[in-house]
Formats: structure tokens, sequence, C-alpha cells
């Protein structure tokens, strides 16, 4: 059963004005926390991977990966990014390792690669090998299969416990009228609205849901999907779990299942922008999962981690959600394959984009401007104990 994100109650009194001081002290259910300022001056950073020897990848979507080095950001890009179609909500998005980074050196970033002429683009994943600063051997692994307006291309990239690569892929913002049914989401062959399931060479597991079904796509593990911009896999179980932008209202998380439906556009709790007309023909319907948690209204989710560091003790095993619009840290509990929204954190800082924890402990949030204005990369420190 899911449960409204507006009515949950917060735990806590939160955070005050955003031009409070970092020494401010800010309060939470289980742990007095701080926010500190790690770097500044990115542009619309998107991900953060964080290197065994400290160093921390960022990705901005104009098409640069960056490098924090002893907490500053160093001048030059990374040489050996693939070309982005940096436009609407596109460009260079995710960057994840791979589980063997500290012997093979691997690194992924999905992007929006680009289709015929330069405005069109599509969700795609390289990697490359990272040594010296540079990016050097990168190779597209997977390309999906879609098209339409320069947004919601989804992106995500995670590994789970047998090291097979997920990734998401948007709607495409392809308008819902008409059949709904007849919708790319609800057709797997296409990318359009899909979870894939991978090696972590591109190829297929031979165990994927429609591996062999006539026309379909292979890589797809789960369809019916909006935008998910949050996943992560719980380490404690090996559950996928993601969360995805709904429409004006109905963000979403969602246990991924294998060959699942998740119902866009058929089902759902948002509604047309600015009109508040229907989108959906109901909220449920036979064969098509329902979200373990939905958001109304939307905080518009982004960002998904699962803590498992000893920094913040009272927090661990605990699923954390970014908010772009809800400029918000959701906090939730997971009990098995359900999961509860418990409270609220770092309200009206701004944007956050992504969110992570690093190899010390901390929790890293990487903030966004939506008019590309520099940002930095903040992190939440522990204040005393409980």
């Amino acid at each position: 059963m899911f449960r409204q994100g507006f009515a949950i109650a917060v735990l806590a009194a939160l955070v005050a004005s955003p031009a409070a001081s970092q020494e401010t002290v800010l309060k939470s259910a289980l742990h007095d926390y701080r926010i500190v300022t790690v770097a500044e001056g990115l542009v619309n950073p998107w991900s953060m991977a964080f290197l065994p020897n400290g160093d921390v990848l960022v990705t901005e979507r104009p098409g640069r990966l960056r490098i924090i080095r002893g907490g500053k950001l160093l001048a030059a890009p990374v040489v050996g990014v693939p070309e982005v179609v940096s436009r609407g909500q596109g460009g260079l998005l995710d960057v994840v390792l791979h589980p063997n980074f500290a012997s093979n050196k691997l690194v992924y970033l999905s992007y929006s690669k680009p289709t015929g002429d330069s405005a069109a683009a599509t969700t795609a994943v390289a990697r490359g090998t990272f040594e010296n600063d540079r990016l050097s051997g990168v190779t597209d692994i997977f390309v999906a299969q879609t098209k339409g307006a320069p947004g919601h291309f989804g992106s995500r990239l995670a590994f789970d416990k047998d090291g097979l690569l997920f990734v998401t892929v948007g709607e495409r913002m392809v308008p819902s009228r008409g059949d709904l049914e007849a919708h790319p989401a609800q057709d797997i062959t296409n990318h359009h609205g899909t979870i894939n399931r991978m090696r972590d060479d591109g190829s297929v597991p031979t165990d994927n849901p429609f591996v062999g079904k006539e026309g379909a796509r292979p890589e797809i593990w789960s369809y019916g999907h909006r935008n998910p911009q949050g996943l992560a896999m719980n380490p404690a179980t090996g559950d996928v779990w993601a969360t995805e932008h709904g429409p004006q209202g109905g963000d979403e998380l969602n246990l991924i299942k294998k060959g699942a439906n998740y119902g866009w556009p058929v089902i759902g709790f948002g509604v047309n922008y600015g009109s508040g007309a229907a989108i959906h023909a109901a909220t449920k319907k036979e064969g098509m999962e329902q979200p373990v948690v939905v958001w109304v209204p939307s905080i518009a989710t982004s960002g998904l981690m699962f803590y498992t560091g000893d920094k913040f003790p009272g927090w661990k095993g605990s699923l954390f959600a970014g908010g772009l619009a809800g400029e918000q840290l959701a906090r939730l509990t997971i009990d098995g394959q359900k999961a509860e929204l418990v409270e609220t954190l770092v309200r009206h800082k701004g944007r956050i984009r992504d969110v992570r924890q690093g190899t010390d402990g901390f929790i890293y949030l990487a903030m966004d401007d939506r008019t590309g204005g520099p940002t930095p990369i903040l992190r939440l420190e522990p204040v005393g104990s409980r």
C-alpha cells in the first residue's frame, strides 16, 4: 500500500534561512547535523562518484566531467568525455564506477547522445578507463531506442551485487493522448520509460524477462515508467528501488520487479501541468504495479541512496531521496519491501540533483540551479550525539 508524502508528519524542526551560517546546527529525529560546502562553482552538477584515493568525479550537464581534489574543484575538465547534446534536460548525466574500479579503472557515463541532426538525442551509456585525470578508450555500451522532446532522459546508473548494470530511460515527454495503452512507454519494442539490465560490457543476460520475445528490446527489465531519475540497490537484500518524476503531482518510489509494468501513462496520481486536467485512466489497474510511496504534491525526485556508513548510525539502512522543485532531502525507512517517509531534511537550500554517500561515510549533495548559475557540492556532517 503506498503512503502519500503529504500525509506523513515531518518529525523535526529543520533548516532555517538559506543564508544561515555553515555552523548552524540543524535538528532531525535522530541526529543533529550541519551542512558544509565541499566545493563551489559547478554548473548544473548531475552526479558524483567517489574514487578510492579521495577524489570526487562530478558530471556537469553542459558536458564536462570535473574533479574535486582535496576540497578544491580542479580548473581543467577531464579529457575524453563523449559529445553530448546539451539542450533542454539533456547533457552529461550520471557517473558510476565499475565495482572493480580499483583494478580495472572503468568509469561509466550516461548522456544524451546525438542522433541525426544536432537537436535530436537519446539516452546512451559509455564506459572508459580513467587514469591520470583523463578518460581513454571511451565506447558506447548502450544506446536507447527512443525519440522525443529534449527531456526525460532518465539516465541513472547502478550496479547490483552481481555486477550487472541497471540503466533508467525516460519516456521522452511523448504526449499521453488517445489510447493510453498505445503509448511508447507501454510498448517493449522500444526503450521509452524503461529500466534496463545488462552486463558490464552492455551485453544482455540470458535471464532478462523479454529475451527471445519477438520484437522486444532484450535489455528491458521493467517498463511503464515516466522519468526515473533515482536508482539504488538495497545492499541488505539486493532489491532494486527507483524514484520517478510524476507530472503535476504523483512522484513515485517503486520497488523494481523483473518484467513488471509500472503503468505510465495508464495509471498514476498526477495531472496535467497548469490545467490540472486528468492524464490517467485510473490510479490502479490489474497487471500494473502500485508505487510504494507517492509524493503529492511532487518534490521532483532525483538522486537516491541507501546509507550504509557509520557517521550517522541512526540513519543506517535508510533510503535518501533528493528533491529538485521540493528543495529537500527525504529520509525513508525500509522494512523488507515496504517503505515509509519519516522526515524531510535540508529544506530550502536549493534544488538537490543527486545524493551520495562518500567513502568517508558522510552524505554529499549535488545542488542544481535551473538557470545554470554556479552551485556547490554540499556535505552533511553530524554534530554531537543523541
